[in-house]
């Protein structure tokens, strides 16, 4: 049976699911999007998702077509109509087709949302066993990577060089220290067991899943500190992990070719992603 997407208020098979080539997503990136996380046929965190959606597009004055209840609505319904037990559900919105190629923001275009489910294992996902390796690129990012934008360019390079390296992630770095991976967020666990995660601000993405683990590692009196971190700090420390919507928790073997620890994932990641994956479950809506 072919998938379902959804297209500007319909449900259609993805192989007829289209927009515009004059749809400003395509020729400015000029939209936001979202990535939510499906356990047993439940949206995962998803009321964090939407709030980030709702911040985003407030960022670049774009408006919703829909509401957030709404939006969830059609979410739901998407994982419904694709039997979709374990994955994703992408959600994109741009500022819609106007009728040329012009820079400033055109005047009464509706906006364009899509959606569309992808199928992933991501509890049973060998990766989460042996964890994963990662090099380092240098981050060319825009100013304002606190805006989920579908500006990906410099993500899809980082992303391949990874993937030429035989690696599972690139941590992208920036005056010396990590900013975030290409689609994750960062974190090392200290020699003294402190947790360290950037703190938030204009340099990364406010990561879902990262909100998550922090609050249930504070309520669990784990010690957190939010700072950026280097790379060699990373290297000295006990444990290094990632957190995303698509992974949850997955630890970080090795650095550009040097392993972290022992080389295995340690048991405070694999205590935080046993911790999350018990939290999704029970939010699961």
């Amino acid at each position: 049976m072919e998938q379902i997407a959804y297209v500007n208020g319909s449900f259609v098979p993805l192989s007829e699911a289209k927009v515009s080539i004059l749809d400003r997503g395509f020729l400015f990136a000029d939209g936001i999007y979202e990535v939510a996380a499906v356990l047993d046929g439940k949206l995962i965190d998803n009321a964090s998702h939407l709030a980030r959606l709702e911040r985003s597009v407030g960022e670049i004055e774009l408006a919703l077509p829909e509401t957030t209840a709404r939006i969830q609505e059609i979410q739901k319904e998407l994982v419904a109509r694709n039997n979709l037990v374990s994955g994703m559900v992408y959600l994109e919105v741009t500022r819609g087709a106007d009728t040329g190629r012009d820079f400033a923001f055109p005047k009464g275009v509706k906006p364009t949302m899509i959606m569309f489910t992808s199928t992933k294992d991501i509890i049973n996902a060998p990766s989460a066993k042996t964890g994963i390796k990662v090099i380092t690129v240098p981050d060319l990012r825009w100013a304002r990577r606190d805006i989920k934008s579908v500006a990906l360019l410099a993500q899809v390079l980082a992303k391949q060089a990874a993937a030429v390296a035989g690696a599972g992630e690139a941590w992208m770095i920036e005056d010396g220290k990590v900013t975030e991976g290409g689609s994750s967020s960062c974190f090392i666990l200290t020699q003294d067991d402190v947790i360290v995660t950037r703190q938030n601000g204009s340099e990364i993405l406010p990561g879902c899943t990262r909100k998550a683990v922090v609050a249930l590692a504070e309520e669990r009196q784990l010690r957190v500190e939010e700072r950026a971190f280097s790379v060699e700090e990373a290297l000295a420390a006990k444990e290094a992990f990632i957190t995303s919507a698509s992974v949850f928790v997955q630890a970080v073997v090795s650095i550009d070719g040097k392993m972290v620890a022992d080389g295995k994932p340690g048991p405070m990641t694999n205590r935080l992603r046993e911790i999350y994956v018990e939290f999704a479950k029970a939010t699961a809506a």
